[in-house]
């Protein structure tokens, strides 16, 4: 490769940058109808078990993209895979204005999920073309923690455009951000073999792990992947833990407004703390993995003691049903929330440490589509301990239950993890 001058000689976190503004971009269409439920609840006469069913639809078919999208990923590049993704889920969460149904809300949250789902196996491969395996937990720490910054701001934007517009008007307004990201993608992005604006000096570093060239080779098909250990290992990690974010996303209005009376018809503080806490979490999970590789540690040890640090932190949040107050258990839900963010930055990162890139993407996807078939599955769960309790007259007893659930769950899928991928090998395919 020839020198290619560029002022900065840091063209890798322009990169990042984009990762996370399209990652908190895609947060932010996915909360919307979170944020929305009461209004949408009393509009269409929803029961949680129908809010459940639009969750469900919207998981289902999030399961399958991320199948999908990771295999097209594999073979298009990260350029068109992320272009394809983001117009399509930007056309997605703005038909939601259009809806005037229960069933039509199933339609276009399946929509919205199939083309979402190109985001993280997207955002993954990329992360792993533009960073070495030094920087990578750190990188996709930061990244990852579009998530909670779009999480932080949905709560702000969105009552204010219902107040403001109405609920048609918020689904608009934040599906027309992707359009808006589309341009500075398609402006600033390309592989690190091909982007012109990168020094030598930084494409040496960027490849400084020595790492196999694996474009081409021998197909690997999906059955191929899934008789290697560590692909189980990161599917059962995604299975077990994904679902707890997705009732944190889905869920903590409702919890937060029938617990402690909370109007999220107006900006609220409460999910901006949470939020902001995760952030705080997957910056610096990132991080802490990355400093310990940095300071000499294999890189299998600093990955795994990370994971159980952080699956550690969620437990207490077994203990919110005893809060006193709506600041405790905002202080519990936020540390547990933290948490998972660190654990989800990290998680994704030891696919990037096990498997060569060209299979990067469809690893992703199906790990992804194992936790989104977690999700799934869990608000069936939900939506019956939910509906069953306050048909008891007991609002929060099944939020209690819930929280029992995702305190454990991070630990037991440390559990497997260390059985299936003791020293995370990196996985030798043919050529």
């Amino acid at each position: 490769m020839e020198n290619k001058p560029f002022h900065s000689g840091n063209y890798r976190w322009i990169i990042c940058a984009l990762l996370f503004f399209a990652t908190t971009i895609n947060y932010v269409d996915r909360q919307v109808i979170g944020l929305l439920k009461p209004t949408l609840q009393q509009d269409f006469h929803w029961s949680e078990t129908d809010y459940a069913n639009i969750v469900m639809a919207f998981s289902a078919a999030y399961a399958f993209g991320l199948l999908g999208f990771g295999r097209i990923v594999d073979r298009v590049g990260t350029k068109v895979g992320y272009t394809l993704s983001v117009s399509l889920w930007s056309l997605a969460a703005m038909l939601h204005a259009g809806v005037s149904s229960t069933l039509g809300f199933i339609g276009v949250r399946s929509f919205l999920g199939l083309s979402e789902a190109g985001n993280f196996p997207t955002a993954i491969k990329a992360t792993a073309e533009w960073f070495p395996k030094k920087e990578r937990a750190f990188a996709t720490g930061i990244f990852n923690s579009g998530a909670n910054i779009g999480a932080m701001i949905a709560p702000v934007l969105v009552p204010w455009i219902l107040g403001a517009y109405g609920w048609q008007d918020a689904f608009l307004w934040t599906g027309g951000l992707g359009i808006v990201w589309l341009m500075f993608w398609l402006y600033f992005y390309e592989i690190p073999a091909r982007q012109k604006r990168l020094t030598q000096t930084e494409y040496d570093f960027i490849r400084s792990d020595d790492e196999q060239e694996t474009s081409g080779g021998v197909h690997v098909s999906i059955l191929d992947l899934l008789r290697i250990r560590q692909t189980w290992a990161f599917v059962f990690g995604k299975f077990l833990t994904d679902p707890i974010w997705w009732f944190f996303l889905f869920w903590l209005p409702s919890y937060f407004a029938e617990a402690y009376g909370i109007d999220f018809r107006k900006p609220n503080i409460e999910l901006f703390v949470v939020y902001m806490a995760t952030t705080a979490g997957s910056i610096g999970g990132g991080y802490l993995s990355s400093y310990l590789v940095s300071s000499g540690w294999q890189v299998f040890r600093a990955r795994k003691i990370s994971m159980l640090v952080f699956a550690l932190c969620v437990v207490p949040v077994v203990t919110a049903q005893y809060a006193n107050n709506v600041w405790t258990a905002v202080f519990l839900i936020s540390l547990a929330a933290a948490a998972h963010q660190a654990w989800s930055a990290t998680i994704f990162t030891t696919a990037s440490d096990m498997f060569p890139k060209r299979v990067l993407s469809s690893v992703v996807g199906l790990g992804g589509m194992a936790g989104s078939m977690g999700g799934l599955l869990f608000p069936l769960l939900v939506g019956y301990l939910l509906d069953h309790y306050k048909a008891m007259g007991e609002i929060t007893t099944g939020y209690n239950i819930l929280f029992m659930i995702s305190g454990f769950a991070y630990c037991i899928a440390w559990g497997v993890m260390h059985i299936l991928a003791p020293r995370m090998q990196v996985v030798k395919l043919p050529q």
